[in-house]
């Protein structure tokens, strides 16, 4: 009798260890072999394009400064690794269902026999027992896969915080960046303000001795106005730039810590060449992310599938009962009890039956998700690439025009200083020169962003590292 329960239990255990989820079969990547080619990439094609951590990127110690500060007190980032938390911790939940819950109780209790007066006559009795108070045997692999689904779930809830990480500091070197345009930008409309107070100074007095008419005079007002408005509005976007570098920082921000210009900012933005396999992007968090997702969908089609099936629960109780409690611990005392109980579905109107067509169409529309997350991570990186292509030419232009501009307007203030040419042809070389400068601080800053943007785009940042719950 003990061999044939002893084979029971074993088979009941071998049974246990089945599971209905179908395997988990990655598809080929949606994603071409090679990165795209053509005029606008061809500066792109000749180097291998790493993997390197944000310090490898973003070389100025100052930015590394505010970096490092973030990633301690941005709260986009904390709530990022408390859901981590919160979803290993869920694991460890959902595993606890595979295990028997083992249970302890105790009792006494004395009654007096009805005699009352404390003659003696009373009677008592104690008990101590424990063990399963309540085991469902995995049969089918329900709970084994509802494990699996939620360590699926954790990892991807921990890519999707390196995701926040990745962003973070991607975010804040562009601002770090916009911050150093927009103090440029500052200088160019201070810098006109100042030429236009002398030209209203000068035109003032060319009016006073009847030289020039009035309208030269409100035409150069203008300019002037046009250039005090500038500085305000740049100085209202240099205060918001150090609001959003806070939010980032999670804290208050050393000003020393912040560009005098975008020059400072260009060089210590490495560019990142590229030339090496699209299946990196199977590097990115969101495409880890959503991975795992696909997986996490798997096993729930496991559990659905399980719940077809019938579910057998155990129970059992072991200890001692005495009347006295200086016997309780005599073996006479000793008793034991078994129990099982099994349920099986009958008839639920098609209900389990649907749940596995609901996991079914989650997993594909998981696996969807899945292929679409890396070819939007494709193009992400094909268009950072496509203007980095270009890029170097369009700073040139840029500083080739502003050039120009610089003596078109030298030259035209001296020809109508001698007379030669008329004031309006003066204001519009200025107005273009201005507008010059401009445009080139805003190509210069394109050239870091897109720097910035490819980091971004490739996931990689490897000082993000992983971690299995």
């Amino acid at each position: 009798m003990i061999g044939t329960r002893s084979l029971l239990f074993v088979g009941t255990l071998a049974l246990a260890g089945c599971s209905l989820a179908p395997k988990t079969v990655l598809p080929t990547p949606p994603v071409p072999q090679s990165w795209p080619v053509g005029d606008a990439y061809l500066l792109q094609s000749e180097a291998a394009l790493p993997v390197l951590s944000y310090k490898s990127i973003f070389t100025d110690a100052r930015l590394q400064s505010l970096i490092d500060q973030a990633l301690s007190g941005n709260r986009d980032l904390r709530v990022a690794y408390a859901n981590v938390a919160a979803a290993r911790a869920q694991v460890r939940v959902t595993r606890s269902g595979q295990f028997p819950e083992l249970g302890v109780s105790a009792g006494a209790g004395y009654s007096d026999g009805g005699t009352g007066g404390g003659s003696g006559g009373g009677s008592g009795d104690f008990s101590l027992r424990g063990g399963i108070t309540a085991f469902e045997l995995d049969l089918f692999g329900k709970l084994a896969n509802a494990t699996e689904a939620d360590r699926n779930r954790a990892l991807g809830t921990e890519a999707a915080s390196r995701t926040v990480r990745l962003a973070l500091i991607a975010d804040l070197a562009d601002a770090w960046a916009t911050y150093g345009a927009d103090r440029d930008l500052l200088k160019i409309a201070e810098d006109t303000a100042a030429n236009a107070r002398e030209s209203v100074r000068l035109t003032k007095a060319r009016l006073d001795g009847g030289v020039a008419p009035r309208t030269d005079l409100r035409q150069a007002e203008q300019i002037l106005a046009t250039a005090e408005d500038s500085i305000a509005q740049q100085r209202t976007a240099l205060a918001q730039d150090e609001n959003l570098i806070r939010l980032l920082v999670g804290g208050d921000v050393d000003r020393t810590l912040l560009p005098a210009s975008l020059t400072e900012v260009t060089p210590s933005v490495v560019a990142l060449p590229a030339g090496v396999s699209s299946e990196i992007l199977l590097r990115r968090p969101d495409v880890i992310e959503a991975e795992y997702g696909l997986r996490a969908a798997n096993a729930d089609i496991g559990v659905a599938r399980a719940q077809l099936f019938p579910s057998i629960s155990l129970t059992g109780l072991l200890g001692f009962a005495s009347n006295a409690l200086g016997s309780l611990f005599d073996s006479g005392s000793f008793s034991w009890s078994a129990g099982g109980d099994a349920t099986a579905p009958i008839f639920d109107a098609g209900g389990r039956r649907a749940g596995v067509a609901v996991s079914e169409a989650q997993r594909d529309a998981a696996l969807a998700g899945y292929e679409g997350a890396i070819q939007t991570a494709f193009r992400e990186v094909a268009d950072a690439l496509a203007v980095q292509g270009t890029i170097s030419e369009r700073v040139r232009a840029a500083a080739a025009n502003s050039e120009a501009a610089a003596d078109t307007a030298t030259l035209t203030d001296a020809r109508y200083k001698g007379g030669v040419d008329s004031f309006l042809a003066s204001l519009d070389a200025q107005r273009s020169l201005y507008s010059a400068r401009r445009s080139e601080i805003g190509t210069q800053l394109l050239l870091v962003s897109t720097r910035i943007a490819l980091f971004r785009a490739l996931g990689g940042d490897s000082g993000a590292g992983t971690a299995t719950p």
